[in-house]
């Protein structure tokens, strides 16, 4: 949907347009839009007064809306809506008096923006090790909420963790891992058992795409991600390996295409191909691009 909204809005504005961070965590999607005219930035106060602005798939902090309208920015918001879940719910749980324990890794765009909803009553966590450090009192209000796109055993382990020390802690009536980010982790569990190499498309600041090369080494499999085709080396492979290919939740699916092409030629392999969990979820474009507010210039 966030790609899909970037796509539109150049149709709308015509070059550049401007996005907050990487519109999704995925180099060769970032590359392609850059050499279309998108400009990514980091500050608002990079986008000139006026300009088209996207918000990336990530979402944002309630700060960085404020200075948008300041600067008069035509603003898209493409957040996800499994993100928009998580701000809604800390929100919620701030409201309500709790102290919230956001589990997710320090820095990553999606955890600033969502610690931005309620800064004052969100407490980040990674490990296990960090819910033995909390000192809460026993009687406080509490309440946890994950990153969306964590690893599923990894979050269960906090989340245990948490459940054992604070049994009163609540939780998010429904799981914030999103669907995309389990769907696939569960293919790995499960077919990386009949593979002796594992590759998995996606970029080394994807955090979904790092959680799937883990689960395979985990494993015990070797697991290697890469970008593209091209990183491909020769020396991972013998000739009688099963190889399983799989992609972060945002790998175009020509790259996917790509490097099966390549492995069909380079070692005469067969593709087969295996269905886990088959995905029917869809979500519509942004508000601002449904409902017509900004014209085609």
């Amino acid at each position: 949907m966030a790609i899909e909204s970037l796509n539109q809005a150049l149709e709308i504005f015509g070059a550049p347009v401007y996005v907050y961070h990487e519109i999704v965590h995925n180099r060769t999607v970032v590359d392609r839009f850059t050499k279309r005219g998108v400009v990514f930035v980091d500050h608002i106060s990079e986008v000139p007064e006026g300009a088209p602005l996207l918000f990336s798939a990530h979402g944002i902090a309630p700060e960085i809306r404020r200075q948008s309208k300041l600067r008069n920015l035509k603003s898209v918001d493409a957040t996800c809506p499994l993100v928009t879940k998580v701000h809604l719910e800390a929100l919620r749980f701030a409201k309500l008096g709790f102290r919230i324990l956001l589990i997710g890794h320090a820095g990553h765009d999606e955890v600033n923006g969502t610690m931005g909803e309620a800064p004052e009553s969100i407490t980040l966590i990674e490990t296990a090790e960090d819910v033995a450090k909390l000192d809460f009192a026993p009687d406080t209000k509490l309440a946890f909420l994950t990153q969306t796109t964590l690893s599923v055993d990894d979050a269960g382990v906090v989340i245990k963790a948490l459940r054992e020390r604070y049994p009163n802690i609540q939780g998010p009536a429904k799981d914030d891992i999103c669907y995309a980010t389990q769907n696939r982790q569960e293919a790995v569990h499960v077919l990386a058992r009949q593979a002796d190499v594992v590759l998995v498309l996606g970029s080394q600041n994807s955090s979904n795409s790092l959680r799937l090369t883990e689960i395979a080494k985990i494993m015990g499999k070797p697991a290697y991600l890469i970008d593209s085709v091209n990183e491909i080396k020769h020396e991972w492979f013998d000739q009688n390996d099963t190889v399983l290919v799989t992609a972060g939740a945002s790998a175009p699916e020509d790259v996917v295409q790509d490097c099966l092409d390549f492995l069909s030629t380079t070692y005469n392999a067969e593709v087969v191909n295996q269905v886990v969990r088959e995905e029917h979820v869809t979500f519509p474009p942004p508000k601002e691009l449904r409902s017509g507010t900004y014209r085609a210039m």
